[in-house]
């Protein structure tokens, strides 16, 4: 098992310059002018970022407003006991409300509960655990959907909601279970 890992450790350090050095390689070998390949790409990524800023703005600045309102501390507040019949603390669900909208955002509600909690703390390793194992849904929804101009999602919000209410359920059942 440790010849596993220390090959693992040495290959490593070979695939970012192997893939830095081979891409292009590659390219030139298939006759790609590679570089001004490289700039229209570039461009491409420019001209997307710069449609994407309105709804990064919007959901920033609607997630700001939530916070400042004091709307999640009222939502936490009329939740809790719904939530207490399956076992999710009232303390996680500040993440599990920002989560789908922004991946910063809940980063920086972990650091707030490792801050109030402390890093050992069972709530902070089911954030954390929730943290890995869902998605910024609104905030890919809003990028990837309007930066190529789709306005009705169908299916796509739902299921991605869907699986982060599942996430995070089971994150809390698993640390619960795992941790106790």
């Amino acid at each position: 098992m440790n010849e596993l890992r220390d090959a693992v450790n040495l290959l490593s350090y070979f695939v970012i310059p192997l893939i830095l050095v081979g891409f292009p390689l590659y390219g030139l070998y298939k006759r790609v002018p590679v570089y001004e390949s490289f700039v229209e790409g570039a461009r491409e990524g420019f001209q997307v970022a710069v449609r994407i800023i309105p709804y990064l703005v919007a959901i920033l600045f609607a997630i700001a407003m939530f916070r400042a309102s004091g709307a999640m501390d009222f939502l936490t507040l009329i939740l809790s006991p719904v939530l207490g019949l399956i076992g999710f603390p009232a303390e996680v669900l500040p993440m599990a409300i920002i989560r789908p909208l922004t991946g910063s955002g809940s980063a920086g509600i972990v650091v707030d509960m490792v801050n109030q909690y402390g890093e050992d703390s069972i709530l902070v390793k089911m954030a954390a655990v929730m943290f890995g194992s869902t998605e910024t849904t609104f905030y890919v929804i809003a990028v990837y959907f309007g930066a190529v101009n789709i306005k009705k999602t169908r299916h796509a919000v739902p299921a991605g909601l869907t699986a982060d209410v599942a996430a995070m359920i089971f994150a809390v059942w698993t640390v619960r279970l795992l941790f106790g």
